[in-house]
């Protein structure tokens, strides 16, 4: 059982990887009508949902079992994918991201349980590892078609989109549950206020999710959002664009390597680099307006969000100490939400103004996050 849930999730992942529309997503947006800010500022209010809908999510998927939350969700994702196939103007991809922001905060906590559960702590970085890696190794293979076959019909990527969020949805049936129902647990369901004090107790806990969030928003609206911007700035084409982001998209396999890469250089070493690295790319992307080094620090990005995510994955899941394991994660989640909607809101209206602006809060928002990871660690033996 354990085993077939294994595979079931790399294969959701992969499929769920396979964004067609991923090397024009910003481009996309833009042609039908929405603004950088507009994309940024949808994306501020998709996380403020996630906020609201965090813990009932949390809470349900301990009631009803993670494999249902999982079989839930993936269909609704594969609703949202038909919702942005026909999204246009503000008001369209807005619906879209709503439908989105449940599906997050409903499998947020419950895909990385089913993992960790199935794993064992022992062997969780690695699973978490391959388990994102396949899913860059969707984003790759749709990248590649979107090269190769797709061109410049966006809405052709978007049903290709489609097509790939079905199949994962039929997937998710096969999956078995892997927490115990409440009748075989022989002991009362822990109350949530109860979950709330054991979350909150961990020590140095709002340092360490702040860090995350810090640093995982900064991955995502340089590699997603601005990235097209820069490289538009700097005169590549849109063929060299879906070019270098299959080479970025290839890149984020790394993660498979996560767990071996922090055993060899040692998790306070990687920690720090997880920060350094980031805040290094972002002021080369301020600093330049060539391709070559444009695409450089891009590339920088994806190796060091990459290799930190399977590597926080496992520490924000030792760090959970109820037995609501969902609930406690969403949580966590909507710490990180409440820092993505800062972020989002700063990246947006900075990049309205100047891109390297942008790019040069990016860098200060790494080095923030070094800063509340040695804050985290004085408080923990983790790492």
């Amino acid at each position: 059982m354990q085993k077939r849930n294994l595979y079931l999730m790399y294969a959701i992942a992969l499929l769920q990887g396979m964004v067609f529309y991923g090397p024009v997503a910003t481009l996309y947006r833009q042609a039908q009508g929405v603004s950088i800010f507009e994309i940024t500022l949808i994306e501020s209010i998709s996380y403020a949902l996630c906020i609201a809908l965090e813990v009932p999510w949390g809470m349900v998927a301990d009631r009803i079992g993670y494999k249902r939350t999982m079989l839930l969700c993936c269909w609704l994702y594969f609703a949202s994918k038909l919702v942005f196939w026909q999204a246009s103007g503000f008001g369209g991809f807005l619906a879209e991201r709503v439908l989105l922001s449940v599906v997050i905060t409903g499998m947020s906590g419950v895909d990385t349980s089913i993992l960790y559960l199935c794993a064992g702590p022992q062997q969780s970085q690695h699973v978490f590892g391959v388990y994102n890696s396949l899913g860059e190794a969707g984003m790759l293979g749709a990248a590649a078609v979107f090269t190769l076959c797709v061109g410049d019909d966006y809405r052709l990527a978007a049903l290709l989109t489609v097509f790939s969020y079905g199949a994962a949805a039929l997937l998710s049936l096969g999956l078995a549950e892997v927490r115990p129902a409440p009748a075989a647990q022989n002991a009362p369901r822990e109350p949530f206020a109860r979950t709330l004090r054991a979350t909150l107790a961990a020590p140095g806990l709002l340092a360490f999710l702040v860090a995350v969030g810090l640093l995982t928003e900064v991955h995502q609206t340089v590699t997603v959002f601005l990235n097209q911007l820069e490289y538009e700035r700097c005169g590549m084409s849109s063929s060299a664009i879906g070019a270098v982001y299959i080479a970025a998209t290839l890149l984020g396999l790394v993660g498979a390597f996560s767990a071996r890469f922090t055993r060899t250089v040692g998790a306070r070493r990687a920690a720090r680099l997880f920060c350094a690295l980031p805040a290094l790319a972002c002021l080369l992307l301020a600093a330049t307006d060539r391709a070559a080094l444009a695409v450089g620090g891009v590339w920088l990005l994806r190796v060091s969000n990459g290799l930190f995510q399977p590597f926080q994955a496992r520490l924000q899941n030792q760090q959970v100490q109820s037995q609501n394991r969902a609930t406690a994660l969403s949580l966590h989640a909507m710490i990180l939400d409440g820092v993505a909607i800062a972020t989002n809101l700063a990246f947006g209206a900075l990049a309205q103004r100047s891109l390297p602006l942008a790019f040069g809060f990016g860098a200060a928002a790494s080095l923030a996050a070094l800063a509340l990871l040695r804050c985290w660690r004085r408080r923990t033996q983790l790492v």
